[in-house]
């Protein structure tokens, strides 16, 4: 293996990249995730970053999540009559309960997927 360096200033800086690496930009779940593995779980974050499966972690978790409310805001929206029709009636009840769906549904997601074991 071939390690090359950079000059900057009087030091020589290895070029390391990490491999596997993608374009995904972190999302607000994964980041979450992030935070609660380096406060909380600070042996196993280690072992994420020095195995390099970090980021395919937070990438996992982080499209997780979103799908996981893509499928529950619909259903508890139709479990509890939010629909066209109300949104046409009164405005301002339709985003209150439509708020409401989403904090439940991003609570159970936070409790099953971001902060867990």
């Amino acid at each position: 293996m071939e390690i090359t360096y950079t000059k900057c200033g009087d030091y020589y800086i290895p070029n390391i990249v990490l491999s596997g690496t993608t374009h995904y930009h972190i999302g607000k779940y994964g980041r979450m995730r992030r935070t609660f593995l380096q406060e909380h779980r600070p042996i196993q974050y280690s072992d994420l970053v020095l195995t390099e499966k970090l980021f395919p972690h937070l990438t996992e978790i982080d499209e997780t999540c979103h799908q996981r409310l893509d499928v529950m805001i619909p259903a508890m929206a139709a479990q509890e009559g939010v629909t066209a029709a109300l949104k046409r009636a009164d405005q301002m009840e339709w985003v209150r309960r439509m708020n409401s769906i989403k904090a439940r549904a991003e609570e159970i997601i936070l409790a099953e997927l971001v902060y867990s074991d």
